[in-house]
Protein backbone atom coordinates (compact mmCIF):
# COMPACT_ATOMS: atom_id res chain seq x y z
CA UNK A 1 0.00 0.00 0.00
CA UNK A 2 1.16 3.60 -0.63
CA UNK A 3 2.85 4.81 2.08
CA UNK A 4 0.71 8.61 1.82
CA UNK A 5 -2.66 6.24 1.69
CA UNK A 6 -1.98 4.49 4.65
CA UNK A 7 -1.38 7.47 6.38
CA UNK A 8 -4.27 9.24 5.36
CA UNK A 9 -6.22 5.95 6.51
CA UNK A 10 -5.18 6.01 9.86
CA UNK A 11 -5.71 9.51 10.08
CA UNK A 12 -9.37 9.20 9.19
CA UNK A 13 -11.05 6.60 11.67
CA UNK A 14 -14.43 7.09 9.74
CA UNK A 15 -12.76 6.16 6.13
CA UNK A 16 -13.93 2.23 6.27
CA UNK A 17 -17.59 2.72 7.59
CA UNK A 18 -18.25 5.53 4.86
CA UNK A 19 -16.19 3.07 2.02
CA UNK A 20 -18.49 0.19 3.30
CA UNK A 21 -21.90 2.68 3.05
CA UNK A 22 -20.83 3.60 -0.09
CA UNK A 23 -20.38 0.57 -1.58
CA UNK A 24 -23.73 -0.83 -0.32
CA UNK A 25 -25.78 1.92 -2.18
CA UNK A 26 -23.72 1.26 -4.77
CA UNK A 27 -24.90 -1.58 -4.89
CA UNK A 28 -28.38 -1.18 -4.91
CA UNK A 29 -28.53 1.42 -7.29
CA UNK A 30 -27.01 -1.06 -9.87
CA UNK A 31 -29.44 -3.85 -8.83
CA UNK A 32 -32.18 -1.04 -9.08
CA UNK A 33 -31.30 -0.54 -12.46
CA UNK A 34 -30.37 -3.22 -14.10
CA UNK A 35 -33.54 -4.96 -16.05
CA UNK A 36 -31.85 -8.36 -15.50
CA UNK A 37 -32.51 -8.67 -11.90
CA UNK A 38 -36.48 -8.92 -13.09
CA UNK A 39 -35.84 -11.37 -15.51
CA UNK A 40 -33.45 -13.62 -12.75
CA UNK A 41 -36.27 -13.39 -10.31
CA UNK A 42 -39.20 -14.01 -12.57
CA UNK A 43 -37.28 -17.18 -14.20
CA UNK A 44 -36.72 -18.43 -10.26
CA UNK A 45 -40.08 -18.29 -9.40
CA UNK A 46 -41.30 -19.90 -12.49
CA UNK A 47 -43.44 -17.53 -13.79
CA UNK A 48 -41.71 -16.94 -17.05
CA UNK A 49 -43.12 -20.40 -18.13
CA UNK A 50 -46.52 -19.14 -18.45
CA UNK A 51 -47.79 -17.49 -21.83
CA UNK A 52 -48.48 -14.21 -20.38
CA UNK A 53 -44.84 -12.67 -20.47
CA UNK A 54 -45.36 -13.20 -24.18
CA UNK A 55 -46.89 -10.78 -26.89
CA UNK A 56 -49.43 -8.46 -26.09
CA UNK A 57 -52.36 -7.92 -23.69
CA UNK A 58 -54.71 -10.97 -22.93
CA UNK A 59 -58.07 -10.70 -23.04
CA UNK A 60 -58.77 -11.36 -18.84
CA UNK A 61 -56.60 -7.93 -18.86
CA UNK A 62 -58.80 -5.85 -21.65
CA UNK A 63 -61.20 -7.07 -19.31
CA UNK A 64 -59.82 -5.67 -15.99
CA UNK A 65 -58.83 -2.32 -17.65
CA UNK A 66 -62.66 -2.36 -18.49
CA UNK A 67 -63.49 -2.83 -14.67
CA UNK A 68 -60.27 -0.21 -13.56
CA UNK A 69 -62.15 2.54 -15.81
CA UNK A 70 -65.57 1.75 -14.60
CA UNK A 71 -63.86 2.29 -11.29
CA UNK A 72 -62.49 5.50 -11.71
CA UNK A 73 -65.28 7.29 -13.76
CA UNK A 74 -67.80 6.13 -10.95
CA UNK A 75 -65.81 7.46 -8.39
CA UNK A 76 -64.97 10.46 -10.06
CA UNK A 77 -68.92 10.97 -10.71
CA UNK A 78 -69.22 10.76 -6.44
CA UNK A 79 -66.37 13.43 -5.77
CA UNK A 80 -67.55 16.17 -8.69
CA UNK A 81 -71.09 15.64 -6.74
CA UNK A 82 -69.73 15.94 -2.91
CA UNK A 83 -67.63 18.80 -4.51
CA UNK A 84 -70.17 21.05 -6.42
CA UNK A 85 -73.23 20.39 -3.40
CA UNK A 86 -72.68 22.56 -0.22
CA UNK A 87 -74.90 19.78 1.93
CA UNK A 88 -71.91 17.70 1.57
CA UNK A 89 -69.45 20.03 2.48
CA UNK A 90 -69.61 18.38 6.19
CA UNK A 91 -67.21 16.39 8.55
CA UNK A 92 -68.62 13.22 7.59
CA UNK A 93 -68.38 13.60 4.16
CA UNK A 94 -64.67 13.99 3.85
CA UNK A 95 -63.96 11.17 4.75
CA UNK A 96 -66.89 9.31 2.09
CA UNK A 97 -64.28 11.45 -0.11
CA UNK A 98 -61.42 10.72 1.26
CA UNK A 99 -62.49 6.56 0.49
CA UNK A 100 -63.81 7.91 -2.83
CA UNK A 101 -60.56 9.27 -3.92
CA UNK A 102 -57.98 5.98 -2.49
CA UNK A 103 -61.25 4.09 -5.01
CA UNK A 104 -60.00 6.19 -8.03
CA UNK A 105 -56.70 6.01 -7.29
CA UNK A 106 -56.92 2.40 -7.05
CA UNK A 107 -58.32 1.89 -10.18
CA UNK A 108 -55.90 4.14 -11.93
CA UNK A 109 -52.76 2.55 -10.24
CA UNK A 110 -53.99 -0.60 -11.19
CA UNK A 111 -54.86 -0.10 -14.71
CA UNK A 112 -51.07 1.57 -14.93
CA UNK A 113 -50.14 -1.99 -13.79
CA UNK A 114 -51.78 -3.55 -16.26
CA UNK A 115 -50.63 -1.48 -19.15
CA UNK A 116 -46.84 -1.87 -17.52
CA UNK A 117 -47.25 -5.92 -17.04
CA UNK A 118 -46.96 -9.20 -19.45
CA UNK A 119 -44.30 -8.57 -21.98
CA UNK A 120 -43.59 -5.07 -20.59
CA UNK A 121 -42.61 -6.08 -17.26
CA UNK A 122 -39.15 -8.14 -18.62
CA UNK A 123 -38.44 -4.54 -19.85
CA UNK A 124 -38.54 -2.65 -16.33
CA UNK A 125 -35.71 -2.01 -14.23
CA UNK A 126 -36.61 -3.30 -10.36
CA UNK A 127 -37.07 0.63 -9.73
CA UNK A 128 -39.68 0.89 -11.76
CA UNK A 129 -40.79 -2.91 -10.74
CA UNK A 130 -41.38 -1.57 -7.35
CA UNK A 131 -42.96 1.69 -8.03
CA UNK A 132 -45.74 -0.46 -10.55
CA UNK A 133 -46.60 -2.65 -7.41
CA UNK A 134 -45.86 -0.11 -4.53
CA UNK A 135 -48.65 2.46 -6.21
CA UNK A 136 -50.87 -0.36 -6.00
CA UNK A 137 -50.32 -1.05 -2.83
CA UNK A 138 -50.69 2.44 -0.81
CA UNK A 139 -53.82 2.38 -2.96
CA UNK A 140 -55.22 -0.48 -2.35
CA UNK A 141 -54.17 0.00 1.48
CA UNK A 142 -55.35 3.27 1.53
CA UNK A 143 -58.75 2.01 0.37
CA UNK A 144 -58.56 -0.59 3.45
CA UNK A 145 -57.41 1.92 6.01
CA UNK A 146 -60.25 4.51 4.99
CA UNK A 147 -63.31 1.69 5.52
CA UNK A 148 -61.48 1.64 9.02
CA UNK A 149 -61.77 4.95 9.40
CA UNK A 150 -65.20 5.59 8.53
CA UNK A 151 -65.97 2.58 11.00
CA UNK A 152 -64.22 4.57 13.43
CA UNK A 153 -65.37 7.50 13.57
CA UNK A 154 -69.21 6.46 13.44
CA UNK A 155 -68.24 4.41 16.63
CA UNK A 156 -67.01 7.80 18.33
CA UNK A 157 -70.04 9.21 17.03
CA UNK A 158 -72.29 7.20 18.58
CA UNK A 159 -70.29 6.70 22.00
CA UNK A 160 -70.35 10.54 22.30
CA UNK A 161 -73.18 11.46 21.00
CA UNK A 162 -72.56 14.41 20.39
CA UNK A 163 -71.45 15.60 17.11
CA UNK A 164 -70.20 18.82 17.42
CA UNK A 165 -68.68 20.37 13.89
CA UNK A 166 -65.53 21.70 15.46
CA UNK A 167 -64.12 18.24 16.92
CA UNK A 168 -64.91 16.44 13.84
CA UNK A 169 -62.99 18.62 11.52
CA UNK A 170 -60.30 18.13 13.22
CA UNK A 171 -60.76 14.24 13.80
CA UNK A 172 -61.61 14.02 9.81
CA UNK A 173 -58.79 15.52 9.25
CA UNK A 174 -56.79 13.29 11.68
CA UNK A 175 -57.96 10.36 10.37
CA UNK A 176 -57.36 10.75 6.85
CA UNK A 177 -53.63 12.29 7.40
CA UNK A 178 -52.85 8.39 9.47
CA UNK A 179 -54.71 7.01 7.01
CA UNK A 180 -52.78 7.95 3.58
CA UNK A 181 -49.53 7.87 6.17
CA UNK A 182 -50.25 4.63 6.92
CA UNK A 183 -50.56 3.71 3.25
CA UNK A 184 -47.69 5.56 1.69
CA UNK A 185 -45.66 3.44 4.54
CA UNK A 186 -47.09 -0.16 3.55
CA UNK A 187 -46.46 0.88 0.09
CA UNK A 188 -42.56 1.99 0.09
CA UNK A 189 -40.95 -0.39 3.07
CA UNK A 190 -40.03 -2.72 -0.68
CA UNK A 191 -38.08 0.20 -1.97
CA UNK A 192 -36.54 1.01 0.92
CA UNK A 193 -34.86 -2.30 1.37
CA UNK A 194 -37.10 -4.81 2.55
CA UNK A 195 -37.09 -7.13 -0.33
CA UNK A 196 -35.51 -10.15 -1.86
CA UNK A 197 -33.09 -8.71 -4.38
CA UNK A 198 -29.89 -10.73 -4.07
CA UNK A 199 -31.48 -13.43 -1.84
CA UNK A 200 -33.87 -15.66 -4.23
CA UNK A 201 -34.90 -18.16 -1.71
CA UNK A 202 -36.98 -15.25 0.24
CA UNK A 203 -38.36 -14.17 -2.66
CA UNK A 204 -42.27 -14.53 -2.70
CA UNK A 205 -44.24 -16.21 -6.28
CA UNK A 206 -46.68 -13.50 -6.64
CA UNK A 207 -44.59 -11.05 -6.34
CA UNK A 208 -41.10 -11.98 -7.41
CA UNK A 209 -39.23 -8.99 -6.05
CA UNK A 210 -41.19 -8.83 -2.35
CA UNK A 211 -39.72 -10.76 0.38
CA UNK A 212 -42.01 -13.32 1.92
CA UNK A 213 -41.77 -11.87 5.56
CA UNK A 214 -42.85 -8.45 3.61
CA UNK A 215 -46.28 -10.47 2.30
CA UNK A 216 -46.91 -12.02 5.44
CA UNK A 217 -46.92 -8.82 7.55
CA UNK A 218 -49.22 -6.96 4.80
CA UNK A 219 -51.47 -9.99 5.09
CA UNK A 220 -51.15 -9.37 9.28
CA UNK A 221 -52.00 -5.32 8.92
CA UNK A 222 -54.84 -5.89 6.36
CA UNK A 223 -56.29 -9.18 8.70
CA UNK A 224 -55.84 -7.41 11.96
CA UNK A 225 -57.64 -4.34 9.90
CA UNK A 226 -60.66 -6.32 8.85
CA UNK A 227 -61.33 -7.25 12.18
CA UNK A 228 -61.34 -3.90 13.93
CA UNK A 229 -63.80 -3.27 11.34
CA UNK A 230 -65.73 -6.21 12.41
CA UNK A 231 -65.65 -5.23 15.97
CA UNK A 232 -66.71 -2.10 15.57
CA UNK A 233 -69.86 -2.26 13.47
CA UNK A 234 -70.85 -4.98 15.75
CA UNK A 235 -70.64 -3.10 18.32
CA UNK A 236 -72.26 -0.15 16.72
CA UNK A 237 -75.20 -2.53 15.75
CA UNK A 238 -75.39 -3.70 19.82
CA UNK A 239 -75.41 0.25 20.90
CA UNK A 240 -77.92 1.09 18.31
CA UNK A 241 -80.08 -2.53 19.30
CA UNK A 242 -80.30 -1.38 23.24
CA UNK A 243 -81.28 1.87 21.87
CA UNK A 244 -84.12 0.53 19.78
CA UNK A 245 -85.78 -2.21 22.64
CA UNK A 246 -84.93 1.31 25.34
CA UNK A 247 -87.55 2.91 23.10
CA UNK A 248 -89.96 -0.46 22.42
CA UNK A 249 -90.33 0.01 26.31
CA UNK A 250 -91.77 3.37 25.95
CA UNK A 251 -93.71 2.96 23.46
CA UNK A 252 -95.83 0.36 21.92
CA UNK A 253 -96.81 -0.21 18.20
CA UNK A 254 -92.80 0.78 16.66
CA UNK A 255 -93.03 -1.17 13.45
CA UNK A 256 -91.38 1.72 11.69
CA UNK A 257 -88.31 1.54 14.14
CA UNK A 258 -88.04 -1.84 13.86
CA UNK A 259 -88.15 -1.80 10.18
CA UNK A 260 -85.03 0.33 10.45
CA UNK A 261 -83.42 -1.35 12.79
CA UNK A 262 -83.16 -4.14 10.60
CA UNK A 263 -82.39 -2.21 7.93
CA UNK A 264 -78.92 -1.03 9.88
CA UNK A 265 -78.94 -4.97 9.98
CA UNK A 266 -78.42 -5.70 6.16
CA UNK A 267 -76.06 -2.19 5.95
CA UNK A 268 -73.97 -3.95 8.03
CA UNK A 269 -74.51 -7.38 6.79
CA UNK A 270 -74.02 -5.81 3.50
CA UNK A 271 -70.60 -3.96 4.35
CA UNK A 272 -68.74 -6.53 5.62
CA UNK A 273 -69.94 -9.63 3.48
CA UNK A 274 -68.78 -7.35 -0.15
CA UNK A 275 -65.53 -6.44 1.83
CA UNK A 276 -64.86 -10.41 3.04
CA UNK A 277 -66.24 -11.62 -0.49
CA UNK A 278 -63.46 -8.95 -2.37
CA UNK A 279 -60.36 -9.64 -0.05
CA UNK A 280 -60.20 -12.37 1.79
CA UNK A 281 -59.33 -14.64 -1.40
CA UNK A 282 -56.49 -12.55 -1.62
CA UNK A 283 -55.41 -12.83 1.72
CA UNK A 284 -55.41 -16.58 1.77
CA UNK A 285 -53.66 -16.45 -1.60
CA UNK A 286 -50.69 -14.14 -0.07
CA UNK A 287 -50.54 -15.84 3.11
CA UNK A 288 -50.28 -19.89 0.88
CA UNK A 289 -47.54 -17.83 -1.05
CA UNK A 290 -45.68 -17.31 2.42
CA UNK A 291 -46.32 -21.16 3.27
CA UNK A 292 -45.42 -23.16 -0.22
CA UNK A 293 -41.97 -23.28 -1.48
CA UNK A 294 -40.84 -22.37 -5.22
CA UNK A 295 -42.48 -23.35 -8.16
CA UNK A 296 -44.68 -26.09 -5.76
CA UNK A 297 -48.53 -24.21 -5.69
CA UNK A 298 -49.34 -23.56 -9.14
CA UNK A 299 -52.65 -21.55 -7.69
CA UNK A 300 -50.01 -18.81 -7.12
CA UNK A 301 -49.69 -18.08 -10.79
CA UNK A 302 -53.55 -16.97 -11.08
CA UNK A 303 -52.60 -14.16 -8.65
CA UNK A 304 -54.28 -11.59 -10.64
CA UNK A 305 -57.93 -12.86 -10.81
CA UNK A 306 -57.81 -12.50 -6.88
CA UNK A 307 -56.40 -8.87 -6.96
CA UNK A 308 -59.13 -8.09 -9.91
CA UNK A 309 -61.73 -9.65 -7.44
CA UNK A 310 -60.68 -7.13 -4.66
CA UNK A 311 -60.39 -4.12 -7.07
CA UNK A 312 -63.78 -4.91 -7.47
CA UNK A 313 -64.60 -3.54 -3.66
CA UNK A 314 -63.66 0.10 -5.21
CA UNK A 315 -66.31 -0.06 -7.36
CA UNK A 316 -68.85 -1.23 -5.02
CA UNK A 317 -67.81 0.87 -1.97
CA UNK A 318 -69.24 3.81 -3.60
CA UNK A 319 -72.58 2.46 -4.47
CA UNK A 320 -72.79 1.13 -0.59
CA UNK A 321 -71.45 3.66 1.25
CA UNK A 322 -72.89 6.74 -0.71
CA UNK A 323 -75.55 5.67 -3.39
CA UNK A 324 -77.59 4.17 -0.59
CA UNK A 325 -77.90 7.56 0.51
CA UNK A 326 -81.48 9.33 -1.27
CA UNK A 327 -79.33 13.04 -0.96
CA UNK A 328 -76.16 11.62 -2.61
CA UNK A 329 -78.57 9.54 -5.09
CA UNK A 330 -80.20 12.73 -5.98
CA UNK A 331 -76.94 14.79 -5.96
CA UNK A 332 -75.77 11.88 -8.73
CA UNK A 333 -78.80 11.93 -11.03
CA UNK A 334 -78.10 15.77 -11.35
CA UNK A 335 -75.08 15.34 -12.39
CA UNK A 336 -75.70 12.98 -14.84
CA UNK A 337 -78.55 13.66 -16.50
CA UNK A 338 -81.30 15.77 -14.31
CA UNK A 339 -84.03 16.11 -16.81
CA UNK A 340 -84.48 12.49 -17.75
CA UNK A 341 -84.41 11.36 -14.53
CA UNK A 342 -85.70 13.92 -12.06
CA UNK A 343 -89.33 15.61 -12.39
CA UNK A 344 -89.27 19.80 -11.83
CA UNK A 345 -90.31 19.09 -7.96
CA UNK A 346 -86.96 17.12 -7.74
CA UNK A 347 -88.43 13.87 -7.35
CA UNK A 348 -86.78 10.77 -8.75
CA UNK A 349 -88.96 9.40 -12.18
CA UNK A 350 -89.84 6.00 -11.37
CA UNK A 351 -88.88 4.84 -14.82
CA UNK A 352 -88.50 0.59 -14.30
CA UNK A 353 -84.90 1.69 -12.41
CA UNK A 354 -85.86 0.50 -8.22
CA UNK A 355 -82.51 0.63 -7.04
CA UNK A 356 -82.57 4.35 -7.43
CA UNK A 357 -85.69 4.09 -5.00
CA UNK A 358 -84.29 2.02 -2.38
CA UNK A 359 -84.55 3.77 1.11
CA UNK A 360 -85.31 3.07 4.41
CA UNK A 361 -87.70 5.72 4.59
CA UNK A 362 -89.78 7.48 2.26
CA UNK A 363 -89.78 10.32 4.04
CA UNK A 364 -86.05 11.20 4.58
CA UNK A 365 -85.40 14.92 5.51
CA UNK A 366 -82.17 16.39 5.24
CA UNK A 367 -80.61 17.43 8.82
CA UNK A 368 -77.48 19.52 8.86
CA UNK A 369 -77.83 19.83 12.61
CA UNK A 370 -77.85 15.93 13.15
CA UNK A 371 -75.02 15.47 10.11
CA UNK A 372 -72.96 12.38 11.20
CA UNK A 373 -75.48 10.76 13.43
CA UNK A 374 -77.67 9.52 10.28
CA UNK A 375 -75.00 8.58 8.34
CA UNK A 376 -73.67 6.92 11.45
CA UNK A 377 -76.63 4.86 12.55
CA UNK A 378 -76.89 3.88 8.42
CA UNK A 379 -75.45 3.94 5.41
CA UNK A 380 -79.10 4.51 4.47
CA UNK A 381 -81.57 7.13 5.08
CA UNK A 382 -82.98 7.75 8.53
CA UNK A 383 -85.28 10.70 9.42
CA UNK A 384 -84.88 12.86 11.89
CA UNK A 385 -88.13 11.66 13.83
CA UNK A 386 -86.60 8.21 15.06
CA UNK A 387 -83.53 10.25 15.72
CA UNK A 388 -85.16 12.73 17.71
CA UNK A 389 -86.74 9.66 19.99
CA UNK A 390 -83.13 7.66 20.25
CA UNK A 391 -81.43 10.50 21.42
CA UNK A 392 -82.97 13.62 22.76
CA UNK A 393 -80.43 14.97 24.64
CA UNK A 394 -78.55 15.62 21.37
CA UNK A 395 -81.22 17.68 19.84
CA UNK A 396 -81.76 19.93 23.06
CA UNK A 397 -78.09 20.73 23.63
Amino acid sequence: MDPSRANYAAATPTAVPISASSGYLLRIFRDYHNSSVIVTHYNYTGKLNENKYRGGLKPEAIVFLVICLLIVLENAVVLVAIWRNKKFHLPMFYLLGNLTLSDLLAGFTYMVNIVMSGSNTLKLTPLLWFLREGGVFITLAASIISLLAIAIERHVTMVNMKPYHGAKRGRMFTLIGVSWALSVLLGVLPIMGWNCVGSLEDCSTVLPLYSKSYILFCITVFSGILLAIVVLYVHIFRIVKSNTQRLGTLRKGLARKSHKYMALLKTVTIVLGVFIICWLPLFVLLLLDFCCRVRRCSVLFKADYFLGLAMVNSLLNPIIYTLTSKDMRQAIIKLLCRHCLMTKDGHIKKIGMPFLEFSTSKTEVASHRLEGLETTVSSGNITPSPIKAFFPKVLNS
